[in-house]
């Protein structure tokens, strides 16, 4: 069994699933899908629909990016995947100003997007860097 200084700063990934991008974006996701759950955000169905949507898009486009055949496939999924969780931010914002989402569920997400995003941005200049070699 190789060392971990052996396979360099990043764990080895065999599927989507070992990305801690992925990881994070599907844990998101579950916290956006209980918050539209909730009794009160029931009269919110249209906005509930788009929170969900984008929501889901994230570890989808992040997964189906890494199991494409090539490099230019993965990161332009990636960018797909970060586009989503601007859309996802910014309609958790919105949620929030209007009221309709109490503050706390926002702001206890928040970090998560910045994770999220964190992590997405690394992926992409990973990727990026092996597509000029």
């Amino acid at each position: 069994m190789a060392s971990s200084s052996e396979q360099g700063p990043f764990p080895k990934v065999s599927t989507f699933r070992d990305l801690l991008a992925w990881q994070a974006a599907k844990l998101l996701a579950l916290e956006v899908l209980r918050a539209c759950e909730r009794p009160e955000m029931r009269r919110y169905y249209g906005l509930c629909d788009q929170l969900r949507r984008a929501a889901i898009s994230v570890p989808s486009n992040i997964a189906e990016g890494n199991e494409r055949g090539t490099n230019l496939d993965a990161l332009r999924f990636l960018q797909i995947a970060r586009g989503s969780l601007a859309e996802l931010e910014t309609q958790l914002e919105l949620s929030r100003d209007f009221g309709s989402l109490p503050a706390a569920d926002c702001d206890r997400m928040a970090p998560q997007v910045v994770r999220v995003g964190r992590l997405l941005g690394g992926l992409i200049k990973v990727r990026q860097a092996r597509q000029t070699k």
